[in-house]
Formats: structure tokens, sequence, C-alpha cells
């Protein structure tokens, strides 16, 4: 562990000067910026935080995200600022760009911005992540992921899969392509694929699984590649954006949707009441997700009690790409 000294060697400055530029000081803005430059690279935090943290709480609360263009992510933040804004805190926000490093870095910058708590939404939580929230000792609850150490709060992706999988069999459907997404997601990539494997467990069908992303140019191309191999009855996607690339890998080549090709989702986008076929998709409570969230940090913020893990349901939403066989 880094100490003053450590910085202010590394910086080439008097270990004074650090230490006026940690306590606010008048500090050159050359020095400043080298300074902070080695503080951000050591991910370094003074002995004493933790400490001043509880003493001065501010009313400022840091949600880390993987991206700013998703749908999922953008409903949970606007429920998160909604319900802080009611209880007179301010929302910070860190988007990482789906970059586990840069969502270390993130936790490390809002602790030396004293925020009172930190919502996180991530993938996957990591040592790193682990040890990071440990040095900065701020209350934080994560988002859409359960991990055994951390508050969590996730919706049911298990059910979302196996009612998605009970859809599709009382639709007749034999012949499936799953599109999943990399396991290191525990939500997306393992609990939705296994409720959906316990649905169809008992049943003869045939299923292929494919890994794809969740950008939806990888989707056409993953799709692509099936159309080319064969055509199933039916795309049970990982996503709504993931379905989206399907179909329109579909149109490009042709397939009628759904008297050819059977389409399904998951999240309950805007879009996919819209496009055409409207398609059946699992709706997620994202916007209650962001507004329970903000409440529980709050509580955890003022040492009240908070469930270790909180669960939000989901609902089937039958519309037009799925065809009965």
């Amino acid at each position: 562990m880094k100490t003053i000294a450590d910085i202010a060697k590394l910086a080439g400055v008097a270990k004074s000067t650090v230490s006026r530029y940690l306590n606010g000081g008048s500090v050159s803005l050359q020095t400043k910026k080298k300074i902070e430059q080695i503080i951000q690279e050591q991910n370094y935090i003074p002995n004493t935080f933790a400490q001043s943290l509880k003493a001065k709480k501010t009313n400022m609360i840091g949600a880390i995200v993987p991206r700013l263009d998703s749908y999922a992510t953008s409903q949970t933040l606007t429920g998160m600022d909604k319900e802080l804004r009611v209880q007179n805190y301010h929302l910070l926000i860190s988007n990482t760009n789906q970059e586990q490093q840069r969502e270390i870095e993130a936790i490390y910058d809002f602790a030396r911005q004293k925020v009172s708590g930190i919502i996180l939404l991530a993938a996957e939580v990591t040592e790193a992540h682990l040890t990071a929230l440990k040095k900065v000792d701020i209350p934080v609850i994560l988002v859409g992921q359960k991990h055994s150490q951390l508050h969590s709060l996730i919706h049911d992706d298990f059910k979302a899969g196996y009612i998605m999988g009970k859809h599709i069999l009382e639709s007749g459907h034999q012949q499936i392509a799953y599109l999943g997404v990399t396991e290191k997601d525990e939500a997306v990539g393992i609990k939705r694929k296994q409720g959906f494997q316990k649905a169809i467990a008992e049943h003869h069908c045939e299923i292929q699984y494919y890994e794809t992303s969740f950008k939806i140019k990888d989707a056409i191309e993953v799709a692509s590649n099936i159309f080319d191999a064969s055509l199933p009855s039916i795309a049970v996607c990982a996503t709504d954006n993931i379905a989206l690339g399907v179909m329109k890998a579909a149109h490009a080549r042709g397939i009628r949707i759904p008297e050819q090709l059977s389409i399904t989702g998951f999240g309950g986008y805007d879009t996919s009441e819209i496009v055409h076929p409207a398609l059946t998709t699992v709706h997620y409570a994202y916007l209650q997700a962001g507004e329970l969230s903000a409440q529980q940090i709050i509580q955890l913020v003022e040492d009240q009690s908070v469930n270790m893990c909180s669960t939000l349901d989901v609902t089937l939403i039958d519309r037009e790409s799925v065809d009965k066989r």
C-alpha cells in the first residue's frame, strides 16, 4: 500500500506538497496534475479517508455503468435519478464502456470525490472490484448481478428463461437456436439460459446454442452464419437487441417473420414494441430497479438494514413475432 512519501517520491515533489494537495491547499497547476496522475496510477487513497468520509457524508451517490447507449442502463439511471432527487441526493455517473479496469478506477475516483454511496452495474465482479470496494469502505449496491459479499438487486433471470421456454413449447416449436452471451455475465449468460434449459429439459427438442455479444451488429453476423447452415423454427435471443439483429439478418435474406422464423427476446425495450412484427419478449422492471437501488443505497448510507439480495419479478409479453406450429 502506497504512502504519502511514496506518492511524493514518484511525483518528484516534497511530502508536504502532496499533503497540502490532499488537504485542498495551494499547489501549482502543473504539480497538481502530476500528483493526480500518480494517485490515479497507484489507486492511492489516504489511510484516513474512510474515517473522514463517515464523519463528513456528502449528498452525492455515484453510479458506475457499463454503457450509456443501453435501454436497460438508461431506464435504471432514470429511476435512480428520480428517487435520489426526492431524497435530496445528487447522482454522479461514470461510464466505463464495458471495460473492467475503468470500473475499478471509477470506484477510486468516486472515493476521492467523497460520494456517500456507490451503485454498481457490472457484468462481472472480480477480486479487483472487491479489493477496491473494501479499501474505499463506501456502501455499495450491486445491480443486475448477485454476489455473496455485496448487497445485490437482481431481476429474476432464471424465471425469465423458464417462462420463455414454456411459451415456446406451448407454441409448438422444436427446432431452436439460442443466441446467448458470455457466461462471465452470470445473469444474462448463465441464469437466463439455465431457466430456459429447465423448461425444455423434458421435451425432445433440436436445439443449438450460440454465443454473441450485446451488440446488434454482432448478432447480425452470428445469425447470418446460422442461416447459412440451416433455418431453425425459432431464434431465442438473450436480449432484445440481439433479437433485433436476428430480425435484420432475416429481413436481408427475405426470411419471413414469423411464418418462416419466429424470434423472441428478453428485456422489454421500447423498440421491441414498435418493430414489425412486434417482438415477443420478457419485461424487466428497469425503472423500478433504479428507484429501489437508490432507496437501498441511501438506507445503507444512513446505517439502516437492507436485505443482502432483493429480486424483481419479470413478465412475459406475447406479441406477433412467434408463430404457432
